[in-house]
C-alpha cells in the first residue's frame, strides 16, 4: 500500500503553517509516498510545521528551498527539515519522495530527560535542515535507517515499535555528529526575521483583492521597505510585489476551477484592476489564457471523476 496526501496541494493558514495533522496524539508520526508530478506544477509550496520531516529522494531530482537555502537532492540524497522551518519542494519532471513527518515527542517525551538532552538541543539549535548523502560514513547510515523505516511501513506486523526504534538511531546519529552548536539556541535574529517574513506572507494572503503596496506590507513587521525586500529575498527568494501577483494568480487558479465566476469577476476578486493586465499575468505565469486552464482543469476533473466511477463499477 502506498500513502500519500489526500490532496495534490499542501493547506495551509495565513502564516503558511501546514493545517493538515501528521499522525495524531497516541501515534504522532505520519509515511507519505509521492510524486512530486502529481502536485501542482510539480511544486509542493511553501509551508512549516511544529513536525520534524525526512525526506529520501527515491526517483528524479528535487529542488528544495528551505529557509535561506537553495540547493538539489538527487536520487539516493535524503533530507531532515527541523520543526518550524519554512520548506518548499519542486522539481522538473517526475520525482518519487517518500517522507515521514514526525512530533518532536514521538522521539522521547517531552518532560522526559531523554528530550531535555537529546531532542531539544536539535529543535532549538541553528539547524534548518541537513542533508544526507552515501559517501559520508554516518549519513550512509543514517539513509539506510531511513530506508529501513520506508520499508517497515509496508508491514502490519510491530511497524510502530519498530518504528519508533528507527526514528530513535537517526536521531541519535545526527546528535552526534552534526557540525551545528547544539548547545546553542537558534540566533534570535534568525527566528525574528522568520517571524517577520510570516507577518508580511499572512497579511498578503489576508489582503488579496485590496490595493497592497510595499509600504503597506513592510509595516506589517515594522521594517523599512528595503529590509522587507531584503526579507523576502532571503528567505523566498523572490519579492514582495512578485510574491503578491503569485499568491493573486493561485487564488484565481483556484477560483476558476472551483466557482463559475466570469474572467471580469475573478480578476477584481483577486485585486487585478484590469482584466486585460489579469490575463496577460495569468498566461505569463500558467502559459495558458484563463479559459483555456478552466477548460483544462474541468477536463482533468471529469476524467478523475470517470476513473473513480469505473473502479467503483469494477469493484461492486
Amino acid at each position: 500500500m502506498k500513502y500519500g496526501r489526500q490532496s495534490n496541494k499542501i493547506m495551509t493558514d495565513d502564516s503558511l503553517m501546514e493545517t493538515v495533522r501528521h499522525g495524531n496524539s497516541s501515534y504522532p508520526f505520519h509515511y507519505y509516498y509521492e510524486n512530486l508530478a502529481e502536485f501542482d506544477f510539480n511544486c509542493i509550496e511553501w509551508h512549516w510545521h511544529v513536525e520534524v520531516e525526512f525526506v529520501l529522494v527515491e526517483k528524479g531530482t528535487v529542488r528544495c528551498e528551505i529557509g535561506e537555502k537553495q540547493f538539489s537532492l538527487l536520487e539516493g540524497d535524503g533530507l531532515f527539515v527541523n520543526s518550524r522551518v519554512l520548506h518548499r519542494f519542486y522539481s522538473e519532471g517526475e520525482a518519487v519522495v517518500p517522507n515521514f513527518v514526525c512530533h518532536p515527542v514521538f522521539i522521547a517525551p517531552q518532560d522526559s530527560l531523554i528530550f531535555d538532552r537529546y531532542v531539544l538541543p536539535v529543535l532549538s539549535s541553528a539547524l534548518d535542515c541537513q542533508t544526507f548523502e552515501e559517501n559520508i560514513s554516518w549519513q550512509s547510515e543514517v539513509l539506510t535507517l531511513m530506508r529501513e523505516t520506508v520499508r517497515i511501513q509496508e508491514s502490519d506486523s510491530g511497524k510502530e515499535l519498530l518504528t519508533s526504534s528507527l526514528l530513535q538511531k537517526i536521531w541519535y546519529l545526527m546528535y552526534e555528529n552534526l557540525e551545528t552548536d547544539l548547545a546553542g539556541r537558534r540566533m534570535d535574529t534568525s527566528v525574528s526575521s522568520q517571524a517577520r517574513v510570516q507577518l508580511m506572507m499572512q497579511y498578503i494572503h489576508q489582503n488579496l483583492a485590496s490595493g497592497i503596496s510595499l509600504r503597506g506590507i513592510a509595516d506589517q513587521a515594522l521594517v523599512s521597505k528595503s529590509t522587507a525586500l531584503n526579507l523576502f529575498r532571503r528567505y523566498l527568494h523572490t519579492t514582495p510585489v512578485d510574491y503578491l501577483n503569485s499568491c493573486r494568480l493561485k487564488e484565481a487558479a483556484r477560483l476558476l476551477t472551483s466557482t463559475e465566476k466570469n474572467i471580469k469577476t475573478i480578476s477584481k476578486e483577486t485585486g487585478f484592476n484590469h482584466e486585460d493586465y489579469f490575463c496577460r499575468k495569468f498566461k505569463q505565469h500558467y502559459k495558458v489564457t484563463p479559459t483555456e486552464y478552466r477548460k483544462d482543469s474541468l477536463k482533468k476533473i471529469s476524467r478523475q471523476d470517470n476513473h473513480v466511477k469505473s473502479c467503483t463499477a469494477t469493484s461492486g
